[in-house]
């Protein structure tokens, strides 16, 4: 599971020309599943997001959490983050769950992360072709992968 965070003044999804959500302040969580993700792995990188310190406190160091500032979340799911580029120049998605076990982690993973903020988490339409807008803070851009633990 490999999730791309970006700290974001304002970001929405767009759907057909719809708004299908948008927060202010807070994270904008790209997340893209393999097929032998699992519990272990959302409850790894959703305790990170919960716990990571991106934003700045009264000094301007990054030292305070999403909770902290009363940030938001947009999840965003994106198989393409498990692209290979190894062979040729056409990226291969071999790695990137099919949706019929991505959508069920990526459902789960918003009630996570919603259970953990105690808010609800605004989310992307799985499977259809979104349009994201941000506004990025910083900028701040973290890439975190539940199979390699840095």
């Amino acid at each position: 599971m490999r999730v791309l965070i970006q700290r974001v003044r304002e970001a929405k999804v767009t759907v057909e020309g719809f708004t299908v959500g948008k927060i202010g302040c807070g994270l904008l969580v790209f997340v893209g599943f393999e097929a032998d993700d699992g519990e272990e792995d959302i409850q790894w990188i959703c305790g990170k997001i919960h716990q990571i310190r991106l934003f700045n406190d009264a000094e301007g160091v990054m030292n305070l959490s999403l909770n902290q500032v009363g940030g938001e979340v947009l999840l965003i799911s994106q198989f393409t983050l498990h692209a290979s580029t190894r062979k040729g120049n056409r990226p291969s998605y071999i790695r990137a769950a099919r949706p019929e076990i991505a959508k069920p982690l990526y459902d789960h993973m918003a009630a996570v992360l919603s259970q953990l903020l105690e808010k609800q988490v605004e989310m992307g339409v799985f499977g259809a072709m979104m349009e994201v807008s941000l506004m990025n803070d910083g900028p701040v851009t973290i890439w975190i992968d539940s199979r390699n633990k840095e």
